[in-house]
C-alpha cells in the first residue's frame, strides 16, 4: 500500500508540475503580436495584422490601443473595418518631415484605438491595418499596445525586447525591418536582327543566283535547238 501511495503522490506531483509548465507557457505566449514578423525597409502597400488574445478568464477585452512610432513613421495608414469594433486613428505632426514621391509628409498616424467590441475568454481578435510606406531606416518598429478589460484591468504591452536578450514579461509587438529588396535589371537578350538580316540577304542572293542560272540554262537550250533545226 505504501508503494502504491508513493507512486500516486509522485504521479500527482508530476501532473501538477506539467500543468504549471503548460500554464506558464500559455501565459507567456498570450501577448499582443504583429504579423508578419518582418518587412523589408521602405516596403510599400502592405498590411500589418495585430493579434490580440484574451488572457483573462473572468473578463473580456473591450479596448485596444496601438501606438505607432513617429520617429520612424508609418505612412498612409488605413484601418480595415472590423465587425463590432470602431477604429479611431490619431495623427501627430512629425519632428522631421518625410519626403516622398508624392510630396513632403508632415503628419502621420501615431495611435489607433479600437473600441466597442469584445474578446471573450479563450478568444482572440485580428486587427488589420494597411500602410502606404514603411520607413527605410532603423532595424525594427515597436508598436506599444494597451489592452483594456471589462473589469478595468489594463495589460501594458510596452516593453521593448533587447537585442539578443530574453523576451521581456510584457513585450510590445515588434516588426523587424530587413534589408530592402532590389530587383536586378533584366539583361536584354542579344540582338538577332543583324543575324536575321544576314541570313535573309544570303537567302535572297542564292535565290537570285538560281534564277540567273535557270535563265542562262534556258537560253543555252534554245540555242542548241535552233542549231539542230538548221542542220540538213
Amino acid at each position: 500500500m505504501s508503494t502504491t501511495r508513493t507512486a500516486l503522490r509522485r504521479a500527482g506531483a508530476g501532473t501538477a508540475l506539467a500543468a504549471a509548465v503548460l500554464l506558464a507557457a500559455t501565459a507567456a505566449s498570450a501577448h499582443v503580436t504583429v504579423h508578419p514578423e518582418s518587412y523589408p525597409k521602405g516596403a510599400t502597400d502592405g498590411v500589418l495584422t495585430f493579434r490580440v488574445p484574451n488572457e483573462e478568464d473572468a473578463a473580456a477585452t473591450t479596448k485596444v490601443q496601438v501606438f505607432l512610432p513617429t520617429d520612424h513613421p508609418v505612412l498612409g495608414v488605413l484601418v480595415h473595418p472590423q465587425d463590432g469594433w470602431t477604429a479611431k486613428v490619431t495623427t501627430s505632426k512629425l519632428k522631421a518631415p518625410v519626403k516622398t514621391d508624392d510630396g513632403t509628409i508632415t503628419e502621420a498616424a501615431s495611435q489607433i484605438t479600437f473600441t466597442g467590441g469584445r474578446i471573450g475568454a479563450g478568444q482572440y481578435e485580428d486587427f488589420t491595418v494597411a500602410f502606404g510606406q514603411l520607413p527605410d531606416d532603423g532595424g525594427q518598429l515597436v508598436f506599444k499596445t494597451l489592452q483594456t478589460y471589462s473589469d478595468g484591468k489594463v495589460a501594458r504591452w510596452i516593453e521593448q525586447p533587447a537585442a539578443g536578450g530574453e523576451e521581456p514579461e510584457n513585450p510590445a509587438p515588434t516588426l523587424k525591418l530587413t534589408a530592402a529588396t532590389t530587383t536586378a535589371p533584366t539583361t536584354p537578350a542579344p540582338a538577332t536582327t543583324g543575324a536575321a538580316d544576314t541570313s535573309d540577304s544570303t537567302a535572297r542572293g542564292l535565290g537570285i543566283a538560281g534564277l540567273v542560272a535557270g535563265v542562262l540554262g534556258l537560253g543555252a537550250a534554245a540555242v542548241a535547238l535552233r542549231s539542230r533545226a538548221a542542220r540538213p
